[in-house]
């Protein structure tokens, strides 16, 4: 039996196929993990429920045009070492007064 087009007789490419959709899989659950972390700061800090916290880390993507990852990883980085871009310090205290009651500890207005 002759291989189709689309099954090489070796399955060379199906591996490389597999292989690469295996890596895809594995980045998508180190990013999730990163989100996940990142809205449980934001629900510590912020004293909202999760869902609040994921439309705080939503907005603040979305305000300063920077992909929802990279966002969740800055406040990782601030939850670790307690820095983080004034801009994003700014919506994320913005963000967090429209969906929560506090402020960021240890901002201005404390």
């Amino acid at each position: 039996m002759a291989a189709t087009p689309h099954e090489p007789a070796d399955g060379t490419d199906r591996i490389i196929e597999l292989e690469e959709e295996v890596e895809q899989l594995k980045e998508a659950m180190v990013s999730h993990a990163v989100v996940d972390q990142a809205i449980g700061m934001t629900v510590a800090l912020g004293r909202v429920a999760p869902e609040q916290g994921w439309a705080v880390l939503k907005d603040v993507s979305q305000h300063t045009n920077i992909k929802l990852r990279q966002v969740a990883e800055l406040i990782l980085s601030w939850g670790r070492d307690g820095e983080m871009p004034p801009e994003i310090r700014v919506e994320l205290e913005e963000a967090l007064e429209r969906y929560g009651p506090t402020q960021i500890p240890g901002s201005a207005q404390d």
